[in-house]
Protein backbone atom coordinates (compact mmCIF):
# COMPACT_ATOMS: atom_id res chain seq x y z
CA UNK A 1 0.00 0.00 0.00
CA UNK A 2 1.07 3.56 -0.66
CA UNK A 3 1.58 6.45 1.73
CA UNK A 4 -0.86 8.55 -0.31
CA UNK A 5 -3.59 5.98 0.47
CA UNK A 6 -3.69 7.36 4.03
CA UNK A 7 -3.92 11.07 3.28
CA UNK A 8 -6.90 13.28 4.05
CA UNK A 9 -7.70 17.01 4.06
CA UNK A 10 -7.65 18.69 7.46
CA UNK A 11 -8.23 22.44 7.93
CA UNK A 12 -5.75 23.86 10.44
CA UNK A 13 -8.55 25.24 12.60
CA UNK A 14 -9.66 21.66 13.39
CA UNK A 15 -6.39 20.98 15.29
CA UNK A 16 -7.16 21.36 19.00
CA UNK A 17 -4.80 23.81 20.67
CA UNK A 18 -5.94 23.48 24.29
CA UNK A 19 -7.50 20.63 26.30
CA UNK A 20 -11.22 20.69 27.01
CA UNK A 21 -12.57 20.76 30.57
CA UNK A 22 -13.48 18.48 32.14
CA UNK A 23 -11.39 15.82 30.45
CA UNK A 24 -14.30 13.56 29.54
CA UNK A 25 -16.41 16.35 28.02
CA UNK A 26 -14.73 15.73 24.65
CA UNK A 27 -16.83 14.30 21.84
CA UNK A 28 -16.82 10.58 21.09
CA UNK A 29 -17.35 9.16 17.60
CA UNK A 30 -18.50 5.55 17.84
CA UNK A 31 -17.70 3.39 14.81
CA UNK A 32 -19.14 -0.01 13.90
CA UNK A 33 -17.01 -1.45 11.07
CA UNK A 34 -19.57 -4.21 10.38
CA UNK A 35 -22.73 -2.12 9.95
CA UNK A 36 -20.79 1.03 8.88
CA UNK A 37 -22.81 3.00 11.41
CA UNK A 38 -21.40 6.09 13.10
CA UNK A 39 -22.76 7.58 16.34
CA UNK A 40 -21.90 10.99 17.74
CA UNK A 41 -21.70 11.06 21.53
CA UNK A 42 -19.49 12.41 24.33
CA UNK A 43 -16.69 10.65 26.16
CA UNK A 44 -18.68 10.54 29.39
CA UNK A 45 -21.12 8.25 27.49
CA UNK A 46 -18.41 5.58 27.08
CA UNK A 47 -19.99 3.30 29.72
CA UNK A 48 -22.99 2.79 27.42
CA UNK A 49 -20.74 0.90 25.00
CA UNK A 50 -19.03 -1.27 27.62
CA UNK A 51 -20.26 -4.41 29.39
CA UNK A 52 -19.43 -5.99 32.76
CA UNK A 53 -16.47 -8.31 32.20
CA UNK A 54 -14.87 -6.16 29.51
CA UNK A 55 -11.27 -5.17 30.19
CA UNK A 56 -9.79 -1.77 29.38
CA UNK A 57 -5.99 -1.70 28.96
CA UNK A 58 -4.24 1.60 29.75
CA UNK A 59 -0.65 2.69 29.10
CA UNK A 60 0.56 4.08 32.44
CA UNK A 61 3.66 5.85 31.12
CA UNK A 62 4.43 9.38 32.29
CA UNK A 63 5.87 12.11 30.05
CA UNK A 64 9.35 13.29 31.03
CA UNK A 65 10.31 16.99 31.10
CA UNK A 66 12.26 15.96 28.01
CA UNK A 67 12.92 19.32 26.31
CA UNK A 68 16.15 21.07 27.32
CA UNK A 69 17.26 24.46 25.96
CA UNK A 70 21.00 25.09 26.02
CA UNK A 71 23.87 26.82 24.20
CA UNK A 72 26.83 25.45 22.30
CA UNK A 73 30.09 25.84 24.18
CA UNK A 74 31.98 26.84 21.05
CA UNK A 75 29.71 29.59 19.68
CA UNK A 76 27.01 30.28 22.25
CA UNK A 77 24.37 29.36 19.69
CA UNK A 78 20.99 28.20 21.00
CA UNK A 79 20.38 24.44 20.92
CA UNK A 80 17.34 22.31 21.79
CA UNK A 81 18.00 18.80 23.10
CA UNK A 82 14.99 16.48 23.19
CA UNK A 83 15.41 13.35 25.33
CA UNK A 84 14.07 10.15 23.75
CA UNK A 85 15.39 7.27 25.86
CA UNK A 86 18.01 6.55 28.48
CA UNK A 87 20.77 4.16 27.45
CA UNK A 88 22.63 4.03 30.78
CA UNK A 89 23.23 6.28 33.79
CA UNK A 90 24.51 9.26 31.79
CA UNK A 91 23.97 8.46 28.09
CA UNK A 92 20.73 9.31 26.27
CA UNK A 93 19.39 9.02 22.76
CA UNK A 94 18.16 12.47 21.74
CA UNK A 95 17.00 14.73 18.95
CA UNK A 96 19.07 17.91 18.65
CA UNK A 97 18.08 21.12 16.83
CA UNK A 98 19.87 22.41 14.85
CA UNK A 99 21.20 18.92 14.22
CA UNK A 100 23.74 19.82 11.53
CA UNK A 101 25.86 21.67 14.08
CA UNK A 102 25.63 18.96 16.74
CA UNK A 103 28.78 17.03 15.87
CA UNK A 104 30.55 14.43 18.02
CA UNK A 105 32.68 16.24 20.58
CA UNK A 106 30.45 19.34 20.75
CA UNK A 107 29.53 20.45 24.27
CA UNK A 108 26.10 21.92 25.08
CA UNK A 109 25.49 23.73 28.38
CA UNK A 110 22.14 24.16 30.15
CA UNK A 111 23.32 26.51 32.87
CA UNK A 112 25.82 25.90 35.63
CA UNK A 113 24.54 22.52 36.84
CA UNK A 114 24.13 20.53 33.63
CA UNK A 115 25.93 20.02 30.32
CA UNK A 116 26.27 17.27 27.73
CA UNK A 117 28.74 16.12 25.09
CA UNK A 118 27.58 14.78 21.74
CA UNK A 119 29.19 11.35 21.35
CA UNK A 120 27.72 9.89 18.14
CA UNK A 121 25.02 9.95 15.47
CA UNK A 122 22.13 7.45 15.39
CA UNK A 123 20.55 5.64 12.45
CA UNK A 124 17.43 7.79 12.65
CA UNK A 125 19.11 11.19 12.55
CA UNK A 126 19.36 11.62 16.30
CA UNK A 127 22.35 12.01 18.61
CA UNK A 128 23.74 10.10 21.55
CA UNK A 129 24.83 12.51 24.29
CA UNK A 130 26.61 12.06 27.61
CA UNK A 131 25.39 14.29 30.45
CA UNK A 132 27.67 15.86 33.07
CA UNK A 133 26.29 17.13 36.38
CA UNK A 134 26.66 17.16 40.14
CA UNK A 135 23.73 15.78 42.10
CA UNK A 136 20.72 13.72 41.06
CA UNK A 137 19.98 13.86 37.34
CA UNK A 138 16.20 13.44 37.71
CA UNK A 139 15.98 16.40 40.10
CA UNK A 140 18.06 18.60 37.78
CA UNK A 141 15.95 17.56 34.78
CA UNK A 142 12.77 18.37 36.67
CA UNK A 143 14.07 21.90 37.31
CA UNK A 144 15.53 22.63 33.87
CA UNK A 145 13.46 20.50 31.49
CA UNK A 146 10.15 21.40 29.88
CA UNK A 147 7.24 19.07 29.20
CA UNK A 148 7.27 18.68 25.42
CA UNK A 149 4.17 19.38 23.35
CA UNK A 150 3.67 18.29 19.74
CA UNK A 151 4.78 20.85 17.13
CA UNK A 152 1.22 21.43 15.90
CA UNK A 153 0.21 22.86 19.32
CA UNK A 154 1.05 26.56 19.43
CA UNK A 155 -0.82 27.64 22.57
CA UNK A 156 0.91 27.65 25.94
CA UNK A 157 -0.29 24.90 28.29
CA UNK A 158 -1.21 26.49 31.61
CA UNK A 159 -1.30 23.22 33.58
CA UNK A 160 1.49 20.74 32.69
CA UNK A 161 -0.51 17.86 34.18
CA UNK A 162 -3.10 18.22 31.41
CA UNK A 163 -0.56 16.56 29.11
CA UNK A 164 -0.41 13.63 31.51
CA UNK A 165 -3.03 10.93 32.05
CA UNK A 166 -4.62 10.77 35.51
CA UNK A 167 -3.28 7.22 35.92
CA UNK A 168 0.37 7.82 34.90
CA UNK A 169 2.97 5.96 36.99
CA UNK A 170 6.14 5.10 35.04
CA UNK A 171 8.16 8.11 33.82
CA UNK A 172 9.95 7.62 30.53
CA UNK A 173 7.94 8.95 27.57
CA UNK A 174 8.74 11.76 25.17
CA UNK A 175 5.01 12.21 24.43
CA UNK A 176 1.71 11.38 26.10
CA UNK A 177 -0.50 8.39 25.22
CA UNK A 178 -3.19 10.89 24.29
CA UNK A 179 -6.26 8.61 24.07
CA UNK A 180 -5.98 8.28 27.83
CA UNK A 181 -6.16 12.04 28.39
CA UNK A 182 -9.97 11.83 28.19
CA UNK A 183 -10.37 9.71 31.34
CA UNK A 184 -11.06 11.20 34.75
CA UNK A 185 -10.45 9.35 38.02
CA UNK A 186 -14.17 9.49 38.72
CA UNK A 187 -15.03 7.92 35.37
CA UNK A 188 -12.51 5.12 35.89
CA UNK A 189 -14.01 4.39 39.32
CA UNK A 190 -17.51 4.36 37.80
CA UNK A 191 -16.38 1.79 35.24
CA UNK A 192 -14.88 -0.39 37.99
CA UNK A 193 -18.15 -0.26 39.91
CA UNK A 194 -20.14 -1.44 36.87
CA UNK A 195 -17.85 -4.47 36.52
CA UNK A 196 -15.39 -3.30 33.86
CA UNK A 197 -11.81 -4.42 34.54
CA UNK A 198 -8.94 -1.92 34.33
CA UNK A 199 -5.51 -3.27 33.41
CA UNK A 200 -2.21 -1.46 32.92
CA UNK A 201 0.79 -1.86 30.65
CA UNK A 202 3.73 0.44 29.96
CA UNK A 203 5.11 1.63 26.63
CA UNK A 204 7.51 4.58 26.71
CA UNK A 205 6.72 6.69 23.66
CA UNK A 206 9.88 7.54 21.72
CA UNK A 207 11.09 8.59 18.29
CA UNK A 208 8.42 6.59 16.47
CA UNK A 209 5.85 9.21 17.45
CA UNK A 210 7.82 12.07 15.87
CA UNK A 211 9.32 10.34 12.87
CA UNK A 212 7.23 10.77 9.68
CA UNK A 213 6.85 8.08 7.04
CA UNK A 214 9.22 9.10 4.24
CA UNK A 215 8.70 6.19 1.83
CA UNK A 216 5.82 5.89 -0.64
CA UNK A 217 5.61 2.10 -0.21
CA UNK A 218 4.63 1.90 3.45
CA UNK A 219 5.97 -1.64 3.82
CA UNK A 220 9.47 -0.16 3.51
CA UNK A 221 8.98 2.03 6.60
CA UNK A 222 10.98 0.99 9.66
CA UNK A 223 9.61 1.74 13.11
CA UNK A 224 11.89 2.93 15.89
CA UNK A 225 11.99 0.53 18.84
CA UNK A 226 10.29 1.51 22.09
CA UNK A 227 10.43 -0.12 25.52
CA UNK A 228 7.32 -1.88 26.83
CA UNK A 229 6.32 -3.96 29.84
CA UNK A 230 3.27 -6.13 30.53
CA UNK A 231 3.01 -7.25 34.17
CA UNK A 232 2.05 -10.86 34.82
CA UNK A 233 -1.14 -9.71 36.56
CA UNK A 234 -2.23 -7.80 33.43
CA UNK A 235 -1.50 -10.77 31.20
CA UNK A 236 -3.58 -12.99 33.49
CA UNK A 237 -6.43 -10.46 33.47
CA UNK A 238 -6.41 -10.45 29.66
CA UNK A 239 -6.38 -14.25 29.46
CA UNK A 240 -9.22 -14.51 31.98
CA UNK A 241 -11.22 -11.94 29.98
CA UNK A 242 -10.71 -13.87 26.76
CA UNK A 243 -11.65 -17.21 28.35
CA UNK A 244 -14.85 -15.67 29.72
CA UNK A 245 -15.82 -14.46 26.25
CA UNK A 246 -15.47 -10.76 27.02
CA UNK A 247 -13.61 -8.00 25.16
CA UNK A 248 -10.12 -6.60 25.59
CA UNK A 249 -10.32 -2.90 24.73
CA UNK A 250 -7.09 -1.00 24.13
CA UNK A 251 -6.92 2.63 25.22
CA UNK A 252 -4.75 4.21 22.55
CA UNK A 253 -2.39 3.03 19.84
CA UNK A 254 0.48 2.55 22.32
CA UNK A 255 -1.61 0.02 24.26
CA UNK A 256 -2.49 -1.72 20.98
CA UNK A 257 1.16 -1.99 19.97
CA UNK A 258 2.12 -3.27 23.43
CA UNK A 259 -0.56 -5.96 23.50
CA UNK A 260 0.06 -7.14 19.95
CA UNK A 261 3.83 -7.20 20.57
CA UNK A 262 3.41 -9.51 23.56
CA UNK A 263 0.86 -11.87 21.98
CA UNK A 264 2.10 -15.46 21.95
CA UNK A 265 -0.77 -16.77 19.78
CA UNK A 266 -4.33 -15.83 18.83
CA UNK A 267 -6.08 -14.74 22.07
CA UNK A 268 -3.00 -15.60 24.14
CA UNK A 269 -0.51 -13.29 25.84
CA UNK A 270 2.26 -13.50 28.43
CA UNK A 271 3.69 -11.06 30.92
CA UNK A 272 6.94 -9.79 29.47
CA UNK A 273 9.09 -6.73 28.76
CA UNK A 274 11.38 -5.72 25.94
CA UNK A 275 11.68 -3.51 22.89
CA UNK A 276 9.11 -3.40 20.13
CA UNK A 277 9.28 -2.01 16.61
CA UNK A 278 5.93 -3.48 15.56
CA UNK A 279 4.37 -1.72 12.56
CA UNK A 280 0.67 -2.41 12.08
CA UNK A 281 -0.99 -1.57 8.76
CA UNK A 282 -3.87 -3.04 6.70
CA UNK A 283 -3.54 -6.79 6.34
CA UNK A 284 -2.42 -7.28 9.94
CA UNK A 285 -4.19 -10.04 11.90
CA UNK A 286 -5.00 -8.71 15.38
CA UNK A 287 -4.42 -11.32 18.07
CA UNK A 288 -5.51 -9.64 21.31
CA UNK A 289 -7.39 -6.39 20.76
CA UNK A 290 -11.19 -6.55 20.37
CA UNK A 291 -12.04 -2.83 20.42
CA UNK A 292 -10.18 0.49 20.49
CA UNK A 293 -10.42 3.90 22.12
CA UNK A 294 -8.28 6.34 20.16
CA UNK A 295 -7.88 9.95 19.08
CA UNK A 296 -7.91 11.33 15.52
CA UNK A 297 -4.46 11.00 13.95
CA UNK A 298 -2.25 12.89 11.51
CA UNK A 299 -2.57 12.26 7.76
CA UNK A 300 -0.07 9.71 6.39
CA UNK A 301 0.97 8.66 9.91
CA UNK A 302 1.66 5.13 11.14
CA UNK A 303 -1.18 5.67 13.61
CA UNK A 304 -3.90 6.18 10.99
CA UNK A 305 -2.48 3.10 9.23
CA UNK A 306 -2.90 1.11 12.45
CA UNK A 307 -6.51 2.25 12.88
CA UNK A 308 -7.17 1.47 9.21
CA UNK A 309 -5.85 -2.06 9.79
CA UNK A 310 -8.38 -2.48 12.59
CA UNK A 311 -11.50 -0.94 11.06
CA UNK A 312 -10.89 -0.80 7.30
CA UNK A 313 -9.17 2.02 5.40
CA UNK A 314 -12.21 3.27 3.48
CA UNK A 315 -14.43 3.30 6.55
CA UNK A 316 -11.81 5.11 8.64
CA UNK A 317 -11.14 7.78 5.99
CA UNK A 318 -14.88 8.32 5.50
CA UNK A 319 -15.24 8.70 9.27
CA UNK A 320 -12.42 11.26 9.30
CA UNK A 321 -14.18 13.18 6.49
CA UNK A 322 -17.35 13.19 8.58
CA UNK A 323 -15.38 14.36 11.62
CA UNK A 324 -13.99 17.32 9.69
CA UNK A 325 -17.44 18.25 8.39
CA UNK A 326 -18.94 18.02 11.89
CA UNK A 327 -16.11 20.08 13.40
CA UNK A 328 -14.56 17.45 15.63
CA UNK A 329 -11.30 18.47 17.32
CA UNK A 330 -8.20 16.63 16.09
CA UNK A 331 -4.92 15.26 17.50
CA UNK A 332 -3.52 15.28 21.05
CA UNK A 333 -6.05 17.59 22.76
CA UNK A 334 -8.84 16.64 20.38
CA UNK A 335 -11.84 14.32 20.46
CA UNK A 336 -11.95 10.53 20.58
CA UNK A 337 -13.21 7.44 18.75
CA UNK A 338 -14.54 4.16 20.08
CA UNK A 339 -14.15 1.45 17.44
CA UNK A 340 -15.82 -1.93 17.75
CA UNK A 341 -14.15 -5.00 16.27
CA UNK A 342 -15.15 -6.47 12.94
CA UNK A 343 -15.89 -10.17 12.63
CA UNK A 344 -12.76 -11.94 11.27
CA UNK A 345 -14.38 -13.28 8.08
CA UNK A 346 -16.03 -9.98 7.26
CA UNK A 347 -12.82 -8.15 8.04
CA UNK A 348 -10.68 -10.22 5.72
CA UNK A 349 -13.20 -10.02 2.88
CA UNK A 350 -13.36 -6.24 3.17
CA UNK A 351 -9.57 -5.88 3.26
CA UNK A 352 -9.25 -7.91 0.05
CA UNK A 353 -12.00 -5.82 -1.55
CA UNK A 354 -10.21 -2.58 -0.58
CA UNK A 355 -6.87 -3.80 -1.93
CA UNK A 356 -8.50 -4.84 -5.21
CA UNK A 357 -10.19 -1.44 -5.45
CA UNK A 358 -6.85 0.35 -4.95
CA UNK A 359 -5.26 -1.79 -7.66
CA UNK A 360 -8.10 -0.88 -10.07
CA UNK A 361 -7.76 2.82 -9.25
CA UNK A 362 -4.00 2.78 -9.90
CA UNK A 363 -4.47 0.86 -13.13
CA UNK A 364 -7.05 3.42 -14.30
CA UNK A 365 -4.75 6.31 -13.36
CA UNK A 366 -1.92 4.67 -15.30
CA UNK A 367 -4.04 4.50 -18.44
CA UNK A 368 -5.29 8.08 -18.11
Amino acid sequence: MLLSDFDYDLPEERIAQVPIEPRNASRLMVLDPVTKEIEHRHFYDLKEFLEPGDTLIFNDTRVMPARLIGHRDQTGGRVEVFLLRRLDANHWETLVKPGKKAKPGNVIRFGDELSCTVTEHTDFGGRIVEFHYDGIFEEILDRLGETPLPPYIHEKLEDKERYQTVYNREEGSAAAPTAGLHFTKEQMQELREMGVNLGFVTLHVGLGTFRPVNVENIEEHEMHKEYYCIPDETAKLIMDTKKAGHRVIAVGTTSIRTLESAATAKNEIAGKSGWTGIFIYPGYDFKIVDAIITNFHLPKSTLIMLISAFAGRNFVLNAYKTAVEMKYRFFSFGDAMFIRRKQPDAERAEELKELEELDRQREAEGKA
